[in-house]
């Protein structure tokens, strides 16, 4: 899927790209290693997975660019993640504006809807949305609305939970998906599922402007996520199966 988008002659300083970041990411690594770019034990090489990349990371990509580069070579940097927060991208304009000569920046996200205009206007944009995984997505907002309010509430309770999993150690570590992350998602499928179900007067703006706003809260550090989604519970009329 990517290598359409990618010219090994001619590499764009900066792509963003929408899509699974497991999968993305290991086509851009094996792109690299075609045009002879080591990314296995090079300093010159940084991949990076977040669920938020926040402003103490953009402070510290911002260090990392500038070193020189150990080998003479191109300097990488793949960065997935499931939310940019608008702090981080406000504070990268410039460096994604001004490109540095012989680096080159591929960050990887889910979706890209929550970005900036004028930060996307920085990048080569790719999308490789899978129609498959927002089928997934859009059936489980299917199901929510034909919930009564209780077993709703329970619903968002299953969607928010955040398990373990273990590294190649067996040590437990944070799944890198959050529950913010989840929601997020979520949010976009409903709205999706709520364009063709509701009418279009009055109330149902009001339903897509409450939706709105949890969006931006849920984007807010240290906003509650079960607090924001459980308000959606009450607000959206139910829909039998």
């Amino acid at each position: 899927m990517m290598s359409k988008h990618l010219d090994k002659n001619s590499l764009h300083h900066a792509y963003l790209i929408e899509g699974s970041r497991d999968e993305i990411t290991q086509e851009v690594i094996s792109f690299l290693k075609d045009i002879g770019i080591n990314t296995e034990g090079s300093s010159d090489f940084l991949n990076i997975s977040l669920d938020s990349f926040k402003i103490e990371d953009a402070r510290n990509l911002k260090s990392f660019s500038s070193e020189k580069s150990y080998t003479s070579n191109k300097k990488i940097f793949i960065i997935s993640v499931n939310n940019f927060l608008l702090e981080a991208q406000n504070s990268l304009l410039k460096m994604f504006e001004e490109p540095i000569e012989n680096t080159h920046f591929f960050i990887i996200m889910p979706d890209l809807n929550g970005l900036l205009k004028t930060f996307v206007s920085r990048f080569y944009l790719i999308s490789l949305k899978s129609d498959a995984g927002n089928k997934n997505s859009n059936d489980e907002a299917e199901i929510f609305i034909s919930l009564l309010h209780k077993d709703r509430i329970d619903f968002i309770k299953k969607l928010l939970k955040e398990e373990d999993v273990e590294d190649d150690e067996g040590n437990k570590i944070l799944a890198l998906e959050s529950s913010r992350s989840k929601a997020l998602q979520f949010l976009d499928s409903l709205e999706v599922v709520l364009h063709n179900r509701l009418p279009s007067d009055n109330s149902s703006v009001m339903i897509f402007e409450h939706i709105f706003k949890i969006r931006e809260f849920l984007r807010m550090p240290g906003s509650s996520t079960k607090s924001l989604m459980e308000s959606i519970v009450f607000v959206i009329p139910g829909f039998s199966k």
